[in-house]
């Protein structure tokens, strides 16, 4: 079955653009992805910040015990001792990922330690003169294990200095951020789940409006209205209105245009009349040439006009003519016309199949190629008519009429489309018929085409657009 590239006016189809739905969609859904992702990072970084200080003032805490631990006496005769419990039994396990240090600043000896560095030792950085009272950083364990530290300096009373360190694992805050990190993006990824389809529940009942729009504009087009009816939003409702304003400006335009062609109709009928009328009853010899272009003009002014009509009845939006009336009544009339041949004509088209146009355009289009085909047919004549998706989201009517008569060569195929011309001057008829298809057709937006039959006959390709 033929498809015809482009509109039904010929014209190449623009591309699709995307769809203004799938738009909002996506970029509702990059920017809340966003969102999310920059939420989750603030929240783990801000959570991180608070572990850690968490963590910092536990290990305050630890040095704080430890200083008045290990520093025995009243000030003026102090001296150092075994601390005893921190107050976390970690510090008694061995290589638990908490120690604590008490070093000499001069020898770099280690004075005291707690049991669980198992007499290794941390690598606390050597002090400088001018260094901080306090110092926090991070270090490797015994064991490889990160760890967080804080460590002073203390003079005993006799003037010797020491570097008193505390180190906890590094590893508890690391765990506790990726765990709060993976709850925090269970969370989002949840929440950003829902947010997803609630962007598309608001895009879909967001632009609900433009498909009652749609199908309202289509409803005229299908001749079923005539004009946008119902409630729309404020943002759509100025758009509606100037529709409908174009709506009845086209038809306004059509009427005016109907008006001025049969004002020219009535102008120039009667004076060609009158003209050839005193030709005729003349005997001079120019009379007969003054009677032969006169009907030349009548012809040309009629079929001019009747172009016109057609063209302005196809911009009239609206219009639609059901395919099954049409077609059932001229295969009855060419029963009727061609009773004396028997000739079998069938006719077969879709349920409810209309044409975007007026019903006495499709009567002549389609009765032409009829009567055509029951002038040549021997035994039968099949018309069948099929429904064809086109770009644009339109619909073509293909209609195919068959005869199994002598057929055409496809030389003589092209000729006969054009006005006036015949091959057989023994079969009755003016030889327009074809053409006037060819010309209607074309004023829709369609075509006509001719090829062999499967019957062996000719085979007429009508394509107009439908509804």
């Amino acid at each position: 079955m033929t498809r015809i590239p482009g509109d039904e006016r010929g014209r190449p189809h623009p591309k699709r653009s995307t769809s203004l739905a799938l738009r909002l969609f996506f970029t509702s859904t990059v920017w809340s992805a966003i969102a999310l992702a920059a939420a989750g990072v603030i929240l783990v970084a801000l959570y991180r910040q608070s572990v850690e200080r968490s963590f910092d003032e536990r290990l305050d805490v630890y040095l704080k015990t430890l200083v008045a631990g290990a520093v025995a006496g009243d000030g003026s005769n102090n001296t150092l001792r075994e601390p005893g419990d921190l107050g976390d039994p970690r510090f008694g396990l061995p290589l638990s990922g908490w120690y604590w240090l008490v070093r000499s600043l001069k020898s770099g000896v280690v004075a005291l330690s707690s049991p669980s560095l198992a007499g290794d030792a941390i690598a606390i950085p050597p002090r400088t003169e001018d260094g901080a009272f306090i110092r926090r950083g991070a270090i490797t364990g015994p064991d490889g294990e990160a760890l967080r530290y804080v460590e002073r300096q203390i003079t005993l009373a006799d003037g010797s200095r020491y570097s008193v360190a505390v180190a906890g694992d590094a590893g508890e805050v690391a765990r506790d951020v990726a765990t709060f990190g993976s709850r925090v993006a269970m969370t989002l990824a949840v929440f950003g789940l829902g947010l997803v389809l609630t962007i598309a529940l608001q895009v879909r009942v967001g632009l609900r409006p433009l498909e009652r729009m749609r199908k309202a504009l289509y409803a005229i087009r299908s001749g079923d209205a005539t004009r946008l009816e119902g409630v729309f939003p404020r943002e759509i409702a100025p758009v509606v209105e100037e529709l409908n304003a174009l709506i009845e400006s086209n038809g306004e335009i059509v009427e005016r245009a109907r008006t001025h062609v049969g004002n020219l109709a009535h102008a120039l009928k009667t004076p060609l009349s009158v003209i050839l009328n005193e030709a005729r009853s003349s005997d001079a010899p120019i009379a007969a040439k003054i009677v032969e272009q006169t009907e030349a003009m009548q012809s040309r002014l009629q079929e001019d006009l009747d172009r016109a009509r057609v063209a302005a009845q196809r911009r009239i939006i609206g219009v639609a003519t059901e395919i099954g009336p049409v077609t059932e009544g001229l295969a009855r009339a060419m029963r009727k016309i061609h009773e004396a041949k028997g000739l079998t004509v069938s006719v077969h088209y879709p349920a409810n199949a209309r044409f975007r146009g007026e019903r006495q355009d499709l009567d002549e289009m389609l009765g032409n190629l009829m009567d055509n085909a029951c002038k040549w047919a021997r035994r039968s004549v099949t018309v069948t008519c099929d429904l064809v998706a086109a770009p644009g989201d339109r619909r073509m009517l293909h209609f195919i009429v068959d005869d199994d008569g002598p057929g055409l060569l496809p030389a003589q195929r092209s000729a006969v489309l054009e006005r006036g011309k015949r091959l057989d001057e023994t079969v009755p008829g003016s030889g327009l018929g074809l053409a006037i298809v060819n010309d209607l057709a074309r004023v829709y937006g369609g075509r006509i085409s001719l090829a062999a039959s499967p019957a062996g006959g000719l085979r007429a390709d009508l394509t107009l657009p439908g509804v």
